[in-house]
């Protein structure tokens, strides 16, 4: 059991602040890395990441997340902003309620094959910045227009 499911045992379905990390991966096509998500925002498109565990840093939190939902292993890590606030709120189907405080980076530094987390993902799929889909979790999609606001790619 991890940190967040022993945390509603207590408090129930209650708003919680919750930190988590996700990563723009770039491959050497200067593609990005999107997960099809099965779980939060099923069937939408987002970027790879999750919750923080008990004792992270959010680097960690974001290495390990990229390495359970995609076999990719990645190293450094370079930040695009923090994102939080009342546009971060989520009801999820089971009545849990949280804010999310999520830390985005993204990196070039990746090794190793993909290998999908099918209890996690649809799909994960390199797609071109010009060619987003339109299907896109909100807040991700913030945070890559924040990144190509900054000119990185």
């Amino acid at each position: 059991m991890n940190y967040v499911e022993e945390l509603r045992k207590i408090v129930g379905h209650r708003p919680l602040i919750l930190v988590g990390s996700v990563v723009l991966i770039i491959d050497e096509k200067k593609r990005i890395l999107l997960q099809k998500r099965k779980t939060t925002h099923y069937g939408a498109w987002g970027l790879p990441g999750g919750l923080m565990e008990l004792g992270e840093s959010t680097e960690e939190t974001a290495k390990r997340e990229i390495f359970e939902e995609t076999g990719l292993t990645v190293g450094k890590l370079n930040l695009i902003d923090v994102f939080s606030g009342a546009d971060n709120f989520l009801k999820l189907s089971n009545g849990d309620e949280f804010y999310s405080v999520t830390i985005a980076y993204y990196t070039e530094n990746i090794s190793g094959d993909i290998k999908m987390d099918e209890m996690e993902s649809l799909e994960l799929k390199f797609i071109s910045l010009d060619e987003l889909p339109k299907n896109m979790v909100k807040s991700h999609r913030k945070i890559i227009d924040s990144f190509l606001s900054k000119r990185r790619v």
